[in-house]
């Protein structure tokens, strides 16, 4: 079972240096409140009440995929690769066949993670399925239940830092920030947690759609707070910026 919770055709921006499509899966087991896809976050079809009905259900995810294989058939030779984001995608049982089957197109394929399924992530990394991955660090352990709303088993946070860390699939770590949420000393904390890592970005909190509305006022650190972030966390991560 693979849902797709929506399409964006074209992205410059969120696959390094590649023109891709992005899938968007919906269902997702974390509960950040400065989550700006909010709609996928439930489990489920995002249609209507019809799909209540397990055949019909079963048929749309089944035209869902067939209509995406469709459009990125039509776009070989102009696409260099999909990103598969969330919602969060290892929780798709579909995701291994849904990856392979844009592999054989001769696709390249980004992963967008939470990092909670590590053994998930491995078997795609060891059958050669993934040429970029993204991995979410919401905060310092002792936080993780906090930020995310949800109570977290930290050993597989830790097991996908780690799992990254050492394939030899590109990747990256970032962080998205509220000033309220992740004090200086949290830096200090998740460097040393992913110490050694090729590359990790800083999000800007965007204060948009938002899960939790009681957020929409929250600010981030200013870019004088950030170059000094950045520098100090060069001390654990090769490359480190914000966006």
């Amino acid at each position: 079972m693979f849902v797709i919770g929506g399409i964006q055709k074209t992205t410059l921006v969120d696959f390094p240096n590649k023109v891709a499509a992005i899938v968007f899966t919906q269902g997702c087991n974390f509960r950040c409140g400065y989550c700006h896809n909010p709609s996928l976050i439930n489990f489920g079809l995002p249609l209507d009440d019809a799909t209540h009905n397990d055949v019909i259900a079963k048929n749309e995810i089944m035209k869902q995929t067939s209509d995406f294989f469709s459009f990125l058939q039509s776009r070989i030779g102009k696409l260099d690769g999909v990103v598969i984001t969330g919602g969060e995608p290892t929780l798709q049982s579909g995701l291994y066949d849904f990856i392979k089957e844009i592999k054989q197109m001769g696709f390249d394929v980004k992963l967008d993670t939470n990092g909670s399924n590590p053994q998930v992530v491995e078997h795609l990394i060891n059958d050669n399925l993934l040429d970029y991955i993204a991995m979410d660090i919401k905060a310092p352990l002792e936080k993780y239940d906090i930020i995310t709303c949800t109570k977290i088993n930290k050993n597989n946070i830790l097991k996908s830092i780690e799992l990254i860390k050492n394939s030899t699939v590109d990747y990256e770590f970032r962080t998205t920030i509220l000033k309220s949420q992740l004090s200086l000393d949290d830096f200090e904390k998740i460097g040393q947690m992913i110490k050694g890592a090729k590359r990790y970005y800083l999000q800007k909190f965007v204060s948009s759609k938002i899960l939790d509305k009681n957020l929409i006022n929250e600010q981030t650190y200013s870019n004088e707070e950030f170059d000094k972030i950045c520098k100090n966390l060069k001390k654990y991560v090769k490359f480190v910026d914000y966006r």
